[in-house]
């Protein structure tokens, strides 16, 4: 097995798994922040073969984040030819690819050669922080505030009030793409020469994928690049002009499940359809049945990420929570608002580095095994901190460190830590969003952690469900592939629904599937892929 390889996981569906194999299969991808993964799904979405590298970060400087895109072509292609491989069917028994990715990572290539400039500037990226605090200060944005702001107390359009509130973020794209543009030579004169492309993951991966037939991206990925209007449903004019993006450079925006076009032979041997393409947090939602309005993701992977189904239309937002797409899929839309922080699983990562524990499992054993930390605290800001604080420039610290401080405390108070900033996310979400919630549904590794589930439980005072398996995003762009392809007429064969002309109703999709809202952990359904053993937190009586 090659080097890059060394690190796959590959699995075969238990020995239980019926011995009539379907002819034909789906394959979902999350090209996360520190793993890409892919599952083979068959029909009945069981996952037939799996396989797993993990996504290596560059740091040439302190506080940027890059990430290679020839190293990380390697693994996307290595995952899907061994996920197939330890599923033992065949290329050209795929039919559908649906890819999932994390967002606001971008790049720029030469549109003529396919030449990357750069390497992908991570979502975690810091570079732009202090052209974030320049503009955030600056009179541009203090004038659209004021003219905003005198617009909707005559208008009492929502919109100007979002607008008004508007302010940018590091974890956005649009600064990040600014700094790009003002500092590398090439990517200007591309661009005066109509010579760039710009894309996030999804977008490169495709115009990789297909060998540039293909220039793409969805709904779903553009609306958290900070430059694209969800009320229009457009790349934003205003904050484009403002900042100087030419909209030349801008791919276009289709539906999440879509045919984007084949694969090109010579990858894989086949010609594959690519027909799903998404962000991770919304991929989850899928994954997860979200599907109802007050609908509650919580992800605690790499960040946390805490996402609300508003219905059809974006929510108007103060500041904190911001207003995405979650899919679109013929005229069937669902909007989402979201507040996140970026260092969830990285802390538990950096803890580890530091030789505090060997494995992430037994964090939740040491924390629980102390009665408190002892006064300590540590503040998860190895990427700044984001919402309601937003202040990129904050850093990770911890705070009541005494001499009888053990590694104990410190993995303890680095978990309440991510409690505590759940706790806050949750508030933010209560007071913003006035939506009442009707359910919260976990995933991500760190929903692993017993302490940390009970432990947000006991602070937002709520219930919250954790599936069986956690590989939500790629479940959900497996499941969107599937509208797209109706593999071996997926949902007409299992739930008797068909894909004719314009599809039913997603909400109709989980009544015939008993994947609805508060079914996910004690009632398994097939949509969703959960198995019983999935588990329910409750605040503990006190």
């Amino acid at each position: 097995m090659s080097g890059q390889q060394a690190g796959a996981e590959q699995r075969r569906e238990e020995s239980s798994a019926p011995t009539s194999s379907p002819s034909r299969f789906v394959l979902g991808l999350d090209v996360g922040s520190t793993v890409i993964r892919c599952h083979v799904y068959d029909r009945t979405a069981r996952v037939r073969g799996s396989s797993a590298q993990k996504v290596e970060n560059v740091y040439p400087q302190p506080g940027w984040v890059e990430i290679d895109p020839d190293a990380l072509w390697a693994q996307f292609v290595a995952v899907i030819k061994d996920a197939v491989k330890a599923a033992g069917v065949q290329m050209n028994q795929i039919v559908g690819l649906g890819i999932s990715t994390q967002r606001a990572t971008f790049i720029t290539w030469n549109k003529k050669t396919g030449h990357h400039f750069h390497n992908f500037i991570s979502w975690q990226d810091l570079r732009a922080a202090e052209l974030v605090k320049s503009w955030n200060n600056s009179l541009i944005m203090k004038l659209l505030h004021g003219a905003t702001k005198l617009l909707h107390f005559f208008s009492r359009n929502k919109v100007m009030l979002t607008v008004s509130r508007f302010t940018f973020t590091t974890q956005h794209v649009t600064l990040r793409l600014v700094w790009i543009l003002q500092n590398l030579p090439e990517v200007k004169k591309a661009v005066e020469e109509d010579n760039c492309c710009f894309g996030t993951i999804d977008t490169w991966l495709l115009y990789k994928l297909t060998k540039g037939s293909s220039y793409a991206t969805d709904y779903s990925n553009a609306s958290t690049t900070g430059f694209f209007d969800p009320y229009a449903m457009r790349w934003s004019k205003l904050i484009a002009t403002m900042v100087s993006i030419p909209f030349s450079i801008l791919p276009p925006v289709r539906d999440t499940s879509y045919n984007f076009g084949s694969v090109d032979e010579e990858i894989f041997g086949v010609p594959i359809p690519v027909v799903a393409l998404v962000g991770d947090q919304q991929s989850a939602m899928f994954g997860e049945c979200c599907f109802e309005t007050g609908d509650v993701k919580l992800t605690m992977g790499t960040g946390t990420f805490l996402d609300i189904n508003t219905g059809k239309t974006p929510q108007h937002v103060n500041g904190g929570f911001y207003p995405l797409i979650g899919w679109k899929i013929g005229h069937e839309l669902v909007c989402l608002a979201e507040g996140n922080a970026g260092d969830t699983g990285t802390a538990i990562v950096w803890a580890q580095k530091l030789d505090l524990f060997t494995d992430a499992a037994e964090t939740e054993k040491m924390a629980l095994s102390l009665e408190d930390s002892e006064g300590v605290y540590f503040v998860p800001s190895f990427s700044g901190l984001q919402a309601p604080l937003n202040d990129p420039c904050a850093c990770a610290s911890f705070m009541g460190l005494k001499h009888s401080t053990s590694k104990y405390h410190l993995v303890r108070a680095i978990l309440e830590s991510i409690a505590f900033r759940n706790k806050q996310l949750y508030d933010m979400l209560q007071r913003e969003i006035q939506i009442p919630v009707t359910n919260i549904r976990a995933d991500g590794g760190v929903c692993n952690n017993a302490f940390v589930m009970q432990m947000t439980s006991d602070l937002i005072n709520e219930k919250i469900d954790r599936p069986a398996h956690f590989d939500m995003s790629c479940l959900g762009a497996a499941s969107l592939a599937g509208l797209a392809v109706a593999i071996e007429r997926l949902l007409q064969d299992t739930y008797g629904w068909e894909l004719r002309g314009e599809r039913q109703s997603l909400w109709s999709l989980c009544d015939q599937t008993g994947a609805r809202s508060g079914q996910i952990c004690d009632k398994p359904s097939k949509i969703d892929g959960l198995k019983p053993q999935g588990y329910q937190f409750q605040k503990r009586q006190q």
